[in-house]
């Protein structure tokens, strides 16, 4: 049977009994059904897992036996930063939920000029905790034992504006040269660290794929086709993840021959 996960927003002991936050503890009582006794998974971000039991659920109020901590690493050896302009509807939620179960390090949400939703500062704080929310339940799902970083929304002048100058910084462009497949990377081993920007529904503006250029960013085609930005978001993930990344085979040339940490 599988485990039940529990990200915890907080410090954890081995030995202590920790009462669930409500909302962990409703979900647990009413929609797990849970038992006195049932084997649970508790992190709180810091790269360790603690197997616990549920020591009492009554009601809506659950009580967790805290158990031994291990160190369990299921991050790529490659630090992937996700600069996403935000799509319309609720698709960011999507590409929030899937990057992290690639293995994205940081999603830095964006606001360009052909980006159609607009978010004022009023609602940026709600957006932002609603998908770090959404990367939470995709820890607890996917195995993950440390958070993907997930940004305040800004616009991408500002963004660029901030950004530091190490790393391998790419830009997936369906007008760009050459394809990803042909990209000649200089790099002996893996990069540790590859910033991807994806624009918004009609692409970058030309003043924009200017601006991320001087900020070093190449320009890479995922292939001949035109790509909805939500599909780009994941395919360029999982192609970074395949080449330089952890979904590569294992064996001389596979992540742990060549972890760069």
């Amino acid at each position: 049977m599988r485990l039940t996960r529990l990200y915890v927003d907080g410090p954890l002991a081995s030995g202590d009994l920790l009462q669930l936050p409500a909302t962990a503890a409703a979900h647990v009582a009413r929609v797990l059904r849970a038992r006195d006794g049932d084997p649970v998974v508790l992190f709180n971000g810091d790269g360790r897992e603690y197997e616990s039991r549920i020591e009492t659920v009554r009601g809506t109020r659950v009580a967790v036996a805290i158990g031994a901590a291990r160190t369990v690493d299921r991050e790529s050896p490659v630090a992937l930063t996700l600069m996403q302009c935000l799509p319309r509807g609720d698709r960011m939620d999507w590409i929030v939920q899937k990057a992290t179960e690639l293995g994205v390090t940081r999603i830095v949400p964006l606001v360009s000029r052909r980006s159609v939703v607009k978010i004022t500062a009023g609602q940026a704080d709600a957006k932002t905790a609603h998908w770090r929310a959404i990367a939470v339940a995709a820890c607890e799902q996917s195995g993950r034992n440390r958070m993907p970083t997930i940004d305040a929304p800004r616009s991408l002048d500002e963004h660029l504006g901030a950004i530091g100058s190490a790393g391998t910084r790419l830009v997936f462009d369906p007008d760009a040269v050459p394809y990803a497949a042909d990209v000649a990377w200089e790099h002996a081993t893996a990069p540790i660290a590859i910033d991807f920007a994806v624009g918004p529904e009609g692409g970058f503006d030309p003043r924009e794929l200017d601006g991320l250029r001087i900020a070093g960013f190449r320009g890479v085609r995922l292939g001949p086709r035109v790509l909805r930005t939500e599909t780009a978001a994941i395919a360029a993930l999982v192609w970074l993840q395949t080449r330089f990344g952890d979904l590569r085979d294992a064996g001389p040339a596979g992540p742990a021959a060549r972890d760069p940490r």
